[in-house]
């Protein structure tokens, strides 16, 4: 049963990881990251580091491989989201 339930974890682990997707396709179609929370990405980013990191150590491949992808896609996320807001910035700057 507990490989039955590792593995339905680690499955919807990755699900959950790639989730931020929806919001990178948000600030995609609206031009805009003023619905991100930077601060929320900013509690996130390093649990994703620490439950890698404690996965590895243990050789426990359910924690790694969704910990691996959500922090990829999480940063991937902050990252169009800081460059949205610079682009945001430059053509409010230009506009004054």
């Amino acid at each position: 049963m507990a490989s039955i339930l590792g593995i339905a974890a680690g499955l919807w682990g990755v699900v959950m990881a790639i989730a931020p997707v929806l919001q990178i396709r948000r600030m995609i179609v609206r031009r805009s990251s003023a619905d991100l929370s930077l601060g929320y990405f900013a509690v996130l980013l390093p649990g994703f580091a620490l439950w890698f990191a404690y996965g590895w150590t243990r050789q426990d491949w359910p924690l790694v491989i969704p910990n691996v992808i959500a922090f990829t896609v999480s940063i991937i996320t902050v990252i169009i989201g800081l460059w949205l807001r610079r682009k945001d910035g430059a053509v409010t700057d230009s506009a004054t």
